[in-house]
Order: C-alpha cells, then sequence, then structure tokens
C-alpha cells in the first residue's frame, strides 16, 4: 500500500509540472463522430479515448504562462464532425478490433520539456502556401524543437495508417509555424522521408486549449496534424491543422 502512495504521488507531481509549462489544468472532453447505418437512423458514436496519459499539449515555444481559455474556437469553416459508414454487418467484429490492435501508440507527454533527446532527422516537411521547407526531426522537447519541427514519437511515420502529429515553434529560433494560421482547406503540406514524398490536403483549423490531448489520437485513416503555442507568443492556447493523405 505505501509503495502505491509513492506512485500515486510521483504522477501528480509530473503531471502537475507538465500543467505549469503549458498553462493549463487537467481535464478535457471526448468527441464523437455521426455514423449512417443501413437503415438511415443516425448513431452517435464515443470516440476512443486517448492513448497516452490524459494531461496537456506541451507548449511549442519559450512563453510566460497564461490564464488558459475556457472554450475552443473553429477558425475553419471545413466541419470537423465525421461522418462514416458503418461496417457492413457480414464484416467479422476481429477486423474492426485488429485494426485497433495495429494502430501507432503515442509516447506519454514529456514532463522536462528541456530534457535532451538524440538527434534524429526524419527528412522534410514543405508547406508551400507560407514557403516553408525545413528539416523535421524526433521529438517534441523544446530542445528538438528549437532545430526544427518534431515528430511526435509513437504517432505514425508519413504515409503510413495513423495520425502523424508534428509540433513546431511559431516565435522563436526559424519559426517555421508562424503563417500555420494563414492555412486553409486543400493546402498542402508535404513530407519527404525515406519511405518516400508524402502529401497531405489541410481539412480544417481549430484553436484548441492545452489540455485537448485527443489530437494526437490515432486514427484508422492516414491522417496528419501540425499544432503550435497560439497566440504567437502566448502559451495560453494551441493551434491546430488537421490533414489527409492525398492518395495518387
Amino acid at each position: 500500500m505505501r509503495t502505491a502512495r509513492t506512485r500515486i504521488g510521483c504522477l501528480a507531481v509530473a503531471v502537475t509540472a507538465v500543467l505549469a509549462a503549458c498553462g493549463g489544468d487537467n481535464g478535457g472532453s471526448a468527441s464523437s463522430s455521426v455514423s449512417i447505418v443501413p437503415n438511415g437512423q443516425a448513431v452517435v458514436e464515443k470516440a476512443p479515448e486517448s492513448t497516452v496519459p490524459a494531461t496537456t499539449l506541451p507548449a511549442t515555444d519559450d512563453t510566460g504562462v497564461e490564464t488558459r481559455a475556457t472554450a475552443a474556437t473553429v477558425v475553419s469553416d471545413v466541419a470537423k464532425t465525421t461522418v462514416t459508414t458503418a461496417v457492413p454487418v457480414t464484416a467479422p467484429p476481429s477486423t474492426v478490433a485488429a485494426v485497433a490492435a495495429t494502430l501507432p501508440i503515442p509516447v506519454a507527454v514529456p514532463v522536462d520539456s528541456r530534457g535532451e533527446e538524440p538527434i534524429i532527422d526524419l527528412g522534410t516537411i514543405e508547406i508551400p502556401k507560407i514557403g516553408l521547407k525545413t528539416d523535421m526531426y524526433e521529438g517534441i522537447r523544446l530542445t528538438t524543437l528549437d532545430r526544427g519541427p518534431g515528430h511526435w514519437p509513437g504517432t505514425a511515420m508519413p504515409g503510413a495508417v495513423g495520425n502523424v502529429v508534428v509540433a513546431g515553434h511559431r516565435v522563436s529560433h526559424d519559426k517555421p509555424f508562424r503563417k500555420v494560421d494563414q492555412l486553409v482547406a486543400g493546402d498542402q503540406v508535404i513530407f519527404t522521408t525515406a519511405d518516400g514524398v508524402f502529401t497531405y490536403s489541410v481539412t480544417s483549423l481549430e484553436i484548441v486549449t492545452p489540455d485537448a490531448i485527443s489530437i494526437i489520437d490515432q486514427t484508422a485513416d492516414k491522417t496528419a496534424t501540425l499544432f503550435a503555442c497560439h497566440p504567437p507568443g502566448s502559451t495560453r492556447e494551441r493551434i491546430v491543422v488537421h490533414l489527409a493523405l492525398v492518395e495518387t
């Protein structure tokens, strides 16, 4: 019992440290999607819980801590609600379970945002709309983001099934994500890695609070997510760009 209490106490200290760094508090809400079943009725399905502890998204810039906003603001006219077709009744349940079992598992939010990480150059990220083409690295600590945009370890790699999650600076160093707020539906984001060249298209943008950890949830489709602190110079919120792979 004493050992269990000690572990719980350590976890509480770790989560508190992340909250202080990001300017948010613990919490979040589950999202949902609408499915169309064969009889024409709509069924609301609860999205799966995040695969990492529900804390907060890491800050992507070294800025002062501010009181977070109380609600997310959608800044794109592209609907975030997903409409899908229900799995045919003839499909074995094991098929759906098998897909979920093979999805990537993101690593937990790092508590030591200034901790050292190995320098792993994954390739490049290019966003023609804002004139960006730069190296992309593995890791989301500030020490990695100081070099360039960082891929969240454990999330999908470009071109693979799942959600490719990438963070970047907006106001410091080369500030690669400074103008991501200018992106609109249809704009392209191009990843070049050892596996090939993969083009994604913007589907929507939104502003969320730091506790919106669900943005890193993995998907059964080939998607990607870019995020950075918002507004520029503040850690109060996060700007999030949602993308989908352009199949060729």
